[in-house]
Parts: C-alpha cells; sequence; structure tokens
C-alpha cells in the first residue's frame, strides 16, 4: 500500500520541523566512524526535501548543527563543515529542480568562512524559488535566539523606539531567526530520543511531536508519510474544549 494515497493534502503542517538524529549510533553499529554516518545521513535529507516539497509542505526547517554541537571532537566538527560545504554545492540543481529556496537560522557568524560562502552562494541563487522553504538551523540555539530576541527588544525601549506596553507575542516573534517562518505544526525526532534539544522553543509552543526509533540515515519517504498520517489523526486544540473545536 502506498502511504501517499492515505494523506489530505489539505491538513498537511503548514511548518514541519525535523530533528535529524542518529547519524553517530548508525555508523557505531556498523562498526564504522561517526562520520560515516552523517555522511549517509545526507542522503536521508534529500530524499526528505523532495518528498515534503512532492507533497506540498511549505516550510520545513531541518536541524543540521546545534550551538552545543561546537563542543564534539574538533574532526568530527570539520568534517561535518566540509560534508556542508560538498553537500551544498552538490545539491543546488536539485533544490533549483525542485523551486526549493534555501534558508538558514542561527549564529552562522560562527560556521567558517567557506561554510559561509557557499551557503550565501546558495541563499542566493535559490531566493525566487517558491514552491518551497528548506531552512537549515546552523550553530542554533533556541536559548541563543531568544537572549537575542530579547535584547534587541530593550534596546529599542530603551531608546524610546518601543513602549514596554506595546511588547506582545508579535513583538517577540519579528525579533527571532524564524520571523518570516509560521509557527511549527508538527516535529519530527529520530534515532528514538524524546527531548528538544534547544530547537525551536518558542516556535512550538502548539506543534504535535512525533519520536520515532528509526535513526536518521535510515528514515525513507513511507516514514515520513507515516508522521504526516499520525498528524493528521491528532485533534489540535489549541487551549480549547474538542466542544470548541468541532
Amino acid at each position: 500500500m502506498n502511504n501517499s494515497t492515505t494523506i489530505n493534502k489539505d491538513n498537511l503542517p503548514k511548518h514541519l520541523a525535523i530533528i535529524m538524529d542518529g547519524n553517530g549510533r548508525w555508523a557505531k553499529q556498523k562498526g564504522m566512524l561517526r562520520v560515516f554516518g552523517h555522511e549517509s545521513g545526507t542522503k536521508a535529507v534529500r530524499q526528505t526535501v523532495e518528498s515534503c516539497a512532492k507533497l506540498g509542505i511549505k516550510n520545513l526547517t531541518l536541524y543540521a548543527f546545534s550551538t552545543e554541537n561546537w563542543n564534539r571532537p574538533k574532526i568530527e566538527v570539520e568534517t561535518l563543515m566540509k560534508l556542508l560545504v560538498s553537500s551544498l554545492k552538490k545539491e543546488l540543481s536539485t533544490l533549483q529542480e525542485n523551486k526549493i529556496k534555501l534558508s538558514t537560522i542561527g549564529n552562522t557568524n560562527q560556521l567558517p568562512e567557506s561554510v559561509r560562502k557557499q551557503l550565501n552562494s546558495v541563499i542566493e541563487a535559490t531566493q525566487n524559488n517558491d514552491r518551497m522553504t528548506l531552512t537549515l538551523a546552523l550553530s542554533y540555539g533556541s536559548r541563543e535566539e531568544i537572549i537575542s530576541a530579547v535584547k534587541t527588544i530593550s534596546k529599542k525601549v530603551k531608546n524610546n523606539n518601543l513602549e514596554i506596553s506595546d511588547i506582545s507575542e508579535s513583538t517577540i516573534n519579528e525579533h527571532l531567526y524564524t520571523n518570516d517562518l509560521p509557527d511549527v505544526d508538527l516535529v519530527i525526532r529520530t534515532s528514538g530520543e524524546q527531548r528538544i534539544s534547544n530547537f525551536l522553543l518558542w516556535q512550538i509552543a502548539y506543534a504535535e511531536f512525533y519520536f520515532t526509533d528509526i535513526l536518521w540515515p535510515d528514515f525513507r519517504e513511507k516514514d515520513l508519510h507515516e508522521a504526516i498520517i499520525s498528524y493528521q489523526k491528532r485533534e489540535r486544540r489549541f487551549g480549547k474544549t474538542s466542544e470548541q473545536i468541532k
């Protein structure tokens, strides 16, 4: 049975976020270096991105590298950065063919110059694509993002450009990295871990969560479909009662 036939195209998450976890464990199970897991994980990225575009999902955010990941062994970090550059070069044609716009969130100033250069090149080349926005969370940490927003808002208050009484949810939204994205509807995390890991803490306030034991390099289109079907079976109440929703 093709799972895609059971997906309701009128009830897709407007914003899907994925915590791609399990590359290292996948490699370890096969007696290989962690780096090999990251390389294999790029295949799952390609298939997931193309599948989301095909389904009609408008916004996909992938947790590619967190602020905490800088603490990993130096050789692993360096390899991840090289892999990122080569993947961006390799996948540009796929993004163009599928009319996918690339974007990024996070403290990208921390990234090596070679990565920033390649990233900016692909972002510029895809800026007019309008089928789907693919956002890579790179050197990203949600707490850091919120601190940055608070500092900017505080500065505006201090300079009399903003009244304290005017600060609202929209004010916070406008100062986050994700200011041009809708709130997250569905978060998928692979590898069996069930935690958020400092990812989009503000944006997932009413998101649905889907956890799977599948390690990221083994994540396939059918697994994505299963997650979306699970999401579509849920009643999203946003604090209201079932009767109010009906």
